[in-house]
């Protein structure tokens, strides 16, 4: 779980929070001890310390991640982000030097920490940009295998990587490490198994700092997923991951109940807004209970906001579309807020799903799915999960292509679960939720 970090936190994002961290401590730390009178420089360094986490969290949800393709230098994610740490910030501030007995900062004072801050840190990210333009590397990939096999391959990692990556497809008989560097090729994968001929020099090539992966191997660390139609039931059986223990679940159990019972709390006046909204909005109930599929294939009612007019299954199950018409004008915001989605901490604490998890789907859905996709299945043997992997790295699905890809993703999660990968995911909500990514 832990290598799984490394995989889908990539260098450019991971330097850019880690730089802008360290500068907003220094100038928050600056500031504050200037601005205070008297020796006030303990109280600032932990204010300036309050401020740094609360930029980090803002940083590391609002700067896109590496799978989107999306670029992680953009001053308007920074204001958002600045803004967001800001008011995240200021209560948390207040609230350490009430403790230390330091001073109470005016609204003036803060302001100019605020935009000093704010001016620094946007031309620190324009700077990094303009030289991001000029020099951004792209990953040279040679790809090695089956013509058939080499083609599948290539246009997954050109589609999903979206300018990440430039592919090479190569031949063994001219293979090796002095041509790779020539080449500029950092990583040669593999598809199918490689030619006995072939292993001396891929060998050489690894043990010499080039990155030698097989077809799976590079989906994982490269994509973060695992295609099911490129899964083999001996690497569930024999690879790494895919593991479970007492103690895992223990501690996934307690970090659920502890953060949906704070969720809980705090949304709770938000969620007397939605149900009285939706009462003024149409007629019929403000819960909507339905029965999906939990861990094991065990069925349980979920709960959630009614966003859609009493009879919008009439006609039987079917997915939601673009511009649903079934969609209340309450449901059209609460659906693209997530709002519709809270009363499922109830779910999280009754222990029918967890925060962290692939969504659950109904019944006559996952028949449909497990028939026609291989693997599906095995999304099971976690349980479901308010938000998931595969919800902030793909849009919403409304067909068993969309549920193809949304599963290698749920297969990707599955592998290398762990509460350091459930936190990324729930930091990174906040931005699907903030950009309404995905909803319908």
């Amino acid at each position: 779980m832990g290598r799984a970090i490394l995989h889908y936190l990539p260098r450019a994002k991971s330097a850019l929070v880690l730089t802008e961290c360290l500068l907003t401590f220094l100038l928050v730390y600056l500031l504050l001890a200037l601005s205070a009178k008297g020796p006030q420089a303990p109280v600032a360094l932990c204010n300036a310390l309050a401020a740094t986490f609360c930029f980090a969290i803002g940083a590391t949800t609002l700067v896109p991640h590496g799978h989107s393709g999306e670029p992680v230098l953009s001053c308007r994610s920074l204001l958002i982000t600045a803004l967001a740490a800001g008011l995240l910030a200021l209560p948390l501030v207040s609230a350490v030097s009430t403790v230390l007995g330091g001073p109470r900062y005016d609204l003036g004072t803060t302001l100019v920490v605020w935009a000093i801050w704010v001016g620094v840190l946007t031309s620190s990210r324009t700077v990094l940009g303009v030289l991001a333009r000029h020099s951004a590397p792209v990953r040279r990939i040679l790809l090695l295998g089956q013509p058939e096999q080499l083609a599948a391959t290539g246009s997954r990692l050109s589609r999903l990587g979206r300018g990440r990556f430039e592919v090479v497809i190569g031949d063994t008989d001219q293979l090796s490490f002095d041509r790779l560097r020539e080449q500029d090729i950092t990583t040669v994968v593999v598809t199918g198994a490689a030619p006995v001929a072939a292993l001396p020099t891929l060998i050489d090539c690894k043990l010499r700092g080039i990155a030698i992966l097989n077809d799976l191997t590079a989906q994982e660390r490269l994509l973060g997923r695992l295609e099911p139609g490129s899964l083999r039931a001996e690497d569930l059986a024999f690879g790494t991951g895919f593991a479970d223990s007492r103690l895992g679940r223990v501690v996934k159990r307690g970090f659920d109940i502890a953060f949906a019972l704070i969720l809980l709390i705090l949304a709770l006046p938000l969620m007397v807004v939605t149900a009285i909204a939706i009462k003024a909005d149409t007629p019929g109930p403000v819960f909507y209970r339905q029965q999906r599929v939990g861990q094991h294939g065990r069925l349980f009612t979920l709960c959630k906001f009614r966003s859609m007019t009493v009879d919008a299954e009439a006609a039987g199950p079917k997915w939601a579309q673009q511009a649903d018409p079934r969609v209340t004008r309450v449901g059209r915001f609460i659906r693209a807020s997530r709002i519709d989605e809270l009363p499922q901490l109830v779910n999280v604490l009754l222990g029918h799903m967890s925060l962290v998890g692939p969504r659950p789907e109904r019944p006559h859905f996952v028949e449909q799915l497990t028939a026609a996709i291989p693997f599906y299945h095995e999304r099971s043997y976690v349980k479901p999960g308010v938000t998931g992997w595969a919800q902030v790295n793909y849009p919403y699905g409304a067909s068993v292509e969309d549920a193809w890809e949304k599963l290698a993703y749920d297969l990707y999660y599955v592998k290398n679960r762990g509460i350091l990968l459930d936190l990324y995911i729930l930091i990174d909500t906040i931005r699907v939720v903030l950009f309404r990514e995905g909803a319908r």
